[in-house]
């Protein structure tokens, strides 16, 4: 079926979407990703409104994370970046310590917290996070990581737009889930 959709990326992979000014740092779009980045918390969080812990443990996908576990790992994913901007921010390319996402997915704190505690978190951190780049400078955006397993420079204004598309991508993850399933109020 030409127009099934990948459960694994519904709103399409971040390569194929991201910057259209092939990446070169541009005011107007700087200010869509901060407010993607600002609103990602308060997305995820009606995303699971109202749904029970049934619901919670299941699956958006066969052999994918339960919708408990995506939020957590928004939530780890986006305390990564957060340190990595800071880095970035104050050394000169430095290099990231990569970390296993489905390893941290099943760890216990995944496993027996509940979602509030890492929405709590990505409110918090995102409200940092935000503020901390919307003073960033054009000179700044450009500064870079060093991305080890994948062996290249990675610049601030590309990992905006990496997490922009990361929040609403796993926000589809639960959203698409609860219109399969035909779960009401998301």
């Amino acid at each position: 079926m030409p127009n099934e959709i990948d459960l694994r990326y519904p709103i399409g992979k971040a390569e194929d979407q991201l910057f259209s000014n092939k990446g070169e740092y541009d005011e107007k779009v700087k200010a869509v990703h901060l407010q993607e980045i600002q609103m990602c918390p308060s997305l995820l969080e009606n995303a699971i409104s109202n749904l029970d812990e049934h619901q919670l443990a299941t699956p958006y996908r066969q052999g994918g994370w339960t919708s408990k576990q995506v939020i957590h790992h928004v939530a780890d994913s986006h305390m990564n970046a957060y340190v990595r901007f800071k880095l970035a921010l104050t050394e000169d390319n430095p290099t990231i310590k990569p970390y296993d996402e489905a390893a941290w997915a099943r760890l216990s704190d995944t496993q027996n917290l509940p979602v509030n505690i890492s929405l709590t978190l990505l409110h918090a951190l995102h409200a940092r996070w935000v503020e901390l780049m919307k003073n960033m400078t054009e000179e700044e955006w450009q500064r870079t990581i060093f991305h080890p397993e994948h062996k290249h420079k990675i610049s601030l204004w590309n990992m905006l737009g990496t997490y922009a598309w990361h929040g609403k991508h796993h926000t589809a993850h639960i959203t698409g889930l609860r219109e399969r399933m035909g779960w009401d109020g998301s």
